[in-house]
């Protein structure tokens, strides 16, 4: 999944509401983020509760993207299975027909966006012999965060 941004201390996603990971978070609105930089030996792991964020930011996204890829969330049937690609491609044609590409491609009511707010955000820093680096960071309850070492 491609994380778009960061507003308001969420970071933002979009995908298919209806998709496997839709429903995971419907059922279970809790994530887990992980950015890796392998050749630093990198990595930040960000857990928190994740929710819907607002229609319009949703639309606002969606008519950013390139217009094959608004064609593509129409299209697919995110995560079903389907018995070949031409199914998909013929969806994708006649949806290209009814949005031109020159017209506006409304964005599908089960497309849009979630933000996951963090509460538990971990660093990690590989080092030799597996004795790595973990620093976890916690909310405090006032606004700030307490910050913790912790072993590899």
């Amino acid at each position: 999944m491609l994380l778009k941004g960061v507003e308001r201390g969420q970071l933002h996603f979009f995908t298919n509401y209806e998709s496997r990971k839709g429903d995971d978070l419907l059922h279970n609105p809790q994530a887990a983020l992980t950015l890796f930089w392998p050749a630093l030996e990198r990595q930040v792991r960000i857990e928190g509760a994740v929710s819907r964020l607002d229609a319009a930011e949703s639309d606002a996204y969606f008519a950013s993207r390139p217009y094959g890829s608004r064609i593509g969330a129409w299209a697919s049937e995110q995560s079903r299975s389907i018995s070949d690609a031409q199914v998909l491609a013929g969806r994708a044609e006649t949806l290209r027909q009814r949005y031109p590409e020159q017209a506006p491609v409304p964005r599908p009511p089960h497309w849009g966006g979630y933000g996951l707010g963090a509460d538990h955000i971990e660093f990690w820093q590989g080092r030799p012999s597996r004795l790595h680096d973990r620093v976890l960071y916690l909310p405090d309850g006032q606004g700030g965060w307490t910050r913790q070492r912790l072993q590899p």
